[in-house]
């Protein structure tokens, strides 16, 4: 409904704007000495190029204003995101350098009112501030640290600075069914703020509401490890309504949300770690990082082994470790069903994880 009414704003201004600009023409004809549009045609015909400008001007309004409506909220959330991650004093810092810089660029602007033509101007005006105010901004950011503030300022800093060094984490459907993140939030290696999207909420509740048992129970798993994290308070869990109506896949999403808050995709999906490294978007993997952490075995280390069935080869044996590391037992085949001591002759990491190669000692 925002976006109907804004829509119909921007048509109305374009329309304005439509009107502003034959009047600017008219103006300008004049200035060149020329007659008026009023003295070379009827009082109707002048009406007449009022109306079309303001129609044309209006339609092409009509149809521009999404993009212009997406380009302003998504500059409006880049700007919230980069002052949320900026210390307390370097805001401050920054908002005195945009004040003093609007000052001097007011005093500028006395220099310019000698110019005749309005529109020439309003722009040279628009252009001073802008130009001096972003100037006072970015040398108060770049001198910041050499003045002295107040002591809340400093304190703000203080507490701001180990939170806006973590990049956000934007949680994908699958990490949050799967439930190890909640494990390793625990351990508190994980800093920053988890971030649930909408949209990842609503898939949740989708596959908690389904007719099959198995997604229904996957689906209620999801959304009760999501509330253990929320109550256990290891990290900050924060639910956004960003959404993005143009993009119908939810990976698609997460990587275009993570692009726009430096963020990072949390996901033991496959597919979407590899999507989202083409286009450089930083992925944490449970599933590496659960392979990584893995305890490593080297050739010619001895281990105890349960053999609990055959392998693919002729005389293989499979046994599995704690973790679930696959180890293939050469020879293995006739003690099935024993736990018998193996030496370690290779080590074979794969996509899925670490498979362990070992002989009969």
């Amino acid at each position: 409904m925002a976006k109907k009414i804004t829509r119909l704003i921007l048509t109305l201004c374009g329309g304005a704007l439509g009107l502003g600009l034959v009047a600017v023409v008219n103006n300008v004809i004049v200035a060149m000495g020329y007659r008026s549009l009023y003295e070379t045609m009827y009082t109707w015909g002048v009406a007449l190029v009022y109306v079309a400008a303001g129609l044309i001007t209006a339609i092409i309004f009509f149809f521009i204003a999404p993009y212009l409506i997406d380009a302003f909220a998504a500059a409006i959330r880049s700007a919230e995101a980069y002052l949320g991650e900026m210390a307390l004093e370097d805001v401050v810092y920054c908002v005195i350098g945009l004040i003093v810089g609007l000052i001097v660029a007011f005093l500028a602007s006395t220099l310019t009112a000698g110019i005749q033509v309005g529109w020439l101007r309003f722009g040279v005006d628009l252009l001073l501030y802008i130009s001096i105010g972003y100037l006072g901004w970015s040398v108060m950011y770049r001198r910041r640290g050499e003045l002295s503030l107040p002591g809340w300022v400093e304190r703000g800093r203080a507490g701001k600075t180990r939170e806006s060094i973590a990049r956000p984490k934007i949680l994908d459907t699958s990490v949050i069914i799967d439930g190890r993140i909640a494990d390793i939030c625990a351990t508190g290696i994980i800093e920053g703020t988890l971030i649930v999207p909408k949209f990842v909420l609503l898939e949740l509740q989708h596959i908690a509401d389904s007719a099959d048992a198995l997604k229904r129970n996957r689906g209620r798993r999801g959304l009760d490890i999501l509330k253990l994290m929320q109550e256990s308070g290891h990290v900050p869990v924060s639910i956004q309504d960003r959404d993005y109506e143009d993009v119908p896949e939810v990976d698609a999403k997460l990587i275009r949300m993570a692009r726009e808050m430096d963020g990072v995709v949390v996901t033991n999906d496959y597919n979407l770690n590899k999507v989202a490294s083409v286009q450089n978007v930083p992925v944490l993997n449970i599933n590496e990082l659960a392979n990584a952490i893995k305890p490593l075995a080297l050739p010619g280390e001895e281990m105890e082994a349960a053999i609990v069935k055959e392998g693919k080869e002729a005389g293989q044996g499979v046994a599995y470790l704690d973790d679930g590391t696959m180890i293939v037992v050469e020879g293995g085949k006739r003690c099935l069903g024993e736990t018998v001591p193996v030496i370690v002759t290779s080590v074979l990491q794969t996509a899925a994880g670490r498979m362990i190669f070992a002989k009969l000692k």
